[in-house]
């Protein structure tokens, strides 16, 4: 079973730049298509960014469209999650999952739809 760590977080200003990793640990790591999410404090968990197996298709949250991008490394079983422009409404713990089912549309955003979760990693956009 993959088991997924996720590092990066921190406590940044608005307007700054984040990249996020997500280091899995299995051997389905470049047969899996990835996920992005967050939760801020007093709200429920919220997808960001999907990516597929081979990285080619990709989604995003309309709240980061823009701002952040989702790329991969099979080779090096890693996720990532390049924020730019960050506001302090960004502010959350950061999660990366991964399926082995299909993504695509309403999928990506369906937490029952990822296999295995991270622990988390905390971003913190402050002034």
């Amino acid at each position: 079973q993959e088991q997924l760590v996720e590092s990066g977080g921190g406590l940044v200003q608005p307007g700054d730049s984040l990249r996020l990793s997500c280091l899995a640990s299995g051997r389905t790591f470049s047969k899996s298509n990835m996920g992005w999410f967050r939760q801020a404090p007093g709200q429920e968990r919220q997808f960001v960014a999907a990516i597929s197996q081979s990285g080619v298709y990709t989604r995003y949250a309309d709240s980061v469209k823009g701002r952040f991008t989702i790329f991969r490394d099979n080779a090096k079983n890693t996720v990532y999650l390049q924020m730019s422009n960050l506001k302090p409404e960004d502010t959350a713990i950061y999660y990366c999952a991964l399926t082995t089912r299909l993504i695509g549309g309403t999928r990506d955003e369906t937490e029952s739809n990822y296999d295995a979760w991270g622990q988390g990693t905390q971003v913190t956009v402050s002034s």
